[in-house]
This record gives C-alpha cells, structure tokens and sequence, in this order.
C-alpha cells in the first residue's frame, strides 16, 4: 500500500501551502517502512480541558495501541495546547494521524514538522506525557522545570520547525515528567475562560472593583 500526503489531509492540517508541499514532498521520497519522526500541534477543546480525566484516558489508550503499532514518542500540555511528537514506520505514522485528526477532543491541528530518521529520539511505547505548566511541577523536578522555562507560556503553535527540534532536544532525556494533579487540567480550563472572558473588559472591571471600594469605605465610614 503506497501512502502519500493525501492521506494526512494536509489541506486541512497544514498553516499554509509552502508547509503542505514539504510534507508531500518528504511522503513521497519514503518506501512505508521508512522511520519518521511527526510533530503535530494542535488546541485541547473546552470540554477536554475541564475534563479532569483526560491524561488518563490518554495514556490508557497510548499504551496498548503504540505497543501494538511501534509507536513511540511524547505528548505534551500546556496553556490549553497540545504538542505531540510520535515516532514510528510511515505507513504507522500516517494511519495513527488519521486517526488524531478525526479525535473531536482537540482542534486547530498542524503538522509542523516531518522528517526520515535513522533512529529514535523516544524509544518508551509507553508515549511518556509530559505537562508544561508552572503550578502543575513538583519540587523532585525542578531541574527539568527550570530547563523548560524558556518555552514558557507554551504556544507551540507559533514555533518554527527549528524551535520544535530545540525543544525536541531539551526534553528527550528527561528521566520523570513534571507531575501534575488529576484536577490540574480542570483548574488551568477554568483560568484560561476568566482570561478569555476578562481580557477584553480589563478597564471596566479595574474602575469596577475601584469604585465598589470607594463604596465599601464609604459605608465603613457612614457606620464608624
């Protein structure tokens, strides 16, 4: 079976048309069998990140379906994104996307990087997930935490291929992943919507809160 980028539905995948042709050129350079590595990012949905199972329901599924598959590689989350990297044969690679794009727990998916590799960066099948938010850290990985900092807050929809393969190299020896609390994921939803829902409003609710001040002083001093 000959697999080409049709099959990752690189229209609806990539950012823009430059990314599409890489990616089918590369597809189109390798036999099925050929190792790659595949980093795609995409955005968690409302209803993921104020799922606080989900880590877990993601790694259950991770383990038995890479062992499977020869799928190893790294899930990462952060500031409600998601930065997968997966490595495997072609053939592996393009089926398991198929199925990550039809996934309706997350959206905004793109493709930024994809190569042929001699071998693995990620040899654990058990696709280690690691998160990239500051309170989620625990004091046995602060020196991972602090080698982190600099791809903080994660935007990994906005990095280039270069700063993916940096990040890449950062990560690859990490030992244990920052821990993080089931609730975790629930807790940073839940500022994501006050920041989504107060950004906008920033002055009217600074002049509100100073204003119901003046009222509380006023009433303090009515009282006194």
């Amino acid at each position: 079976m000959n697999l080409d980028s049709s099959d990752l539905d690189s229209s609806n995948l990539d950012k823009n048309d430059s990314d599409k042709n890489n990616i089918e050129k590369t597809l189109q350079k390798l036999s099925d069998t050929a190792l790659v590595r595949l980093v795609y990012v995409s955005s968690a949905t409302l209803k993921t990140r104020l799922d606080r199972y989900i880590a877990e329901h993601i790694e259950s599924h991770a383990v038995v379906y890479n062992k499977q598959h020869g799928i190893t590689g790294i899930l990462c989350y952060g500031n409600g994104q998601f930065l997968q990297c997966i490595e495997g044969s072609k053939v592996e690679i393009v089926a398991l996307m198929q199925k990550i794009r039809a996934d309706k727990r997350h959206d905004d998916i793109e493709i930024p990087l994809l190569q042929p590799i001699d071998q693995r960066m990620f040899d654990d099948w058990r696709m280690r997930l690691l998160f990239l938010e500051r309170w989620s850290w625990s004091a046995s990985t602060k020196s991972q935490a602090n080698s982190l900092s600099p791809y903080l807050p994660f935007t990994p929809h906005n990095w280039s291929a270069e700063r993916h393969e940096q990040f890449l190299e950062t990560i690859k020896t990490f030992a244990a992943s920052p821990s993080i609390h089931a609730a975790g994921i629930t807790y940073n939803a839940l500022v994501n919507m006050f920041r989504h829902i107060a950004s906008p409003h920033q002055a009217f609710l600074v002049v509100q809160g100073f204003l119901a001040i003046l009222l509380i002083l006023a009433l303090y001093l009515i009282n006194f």
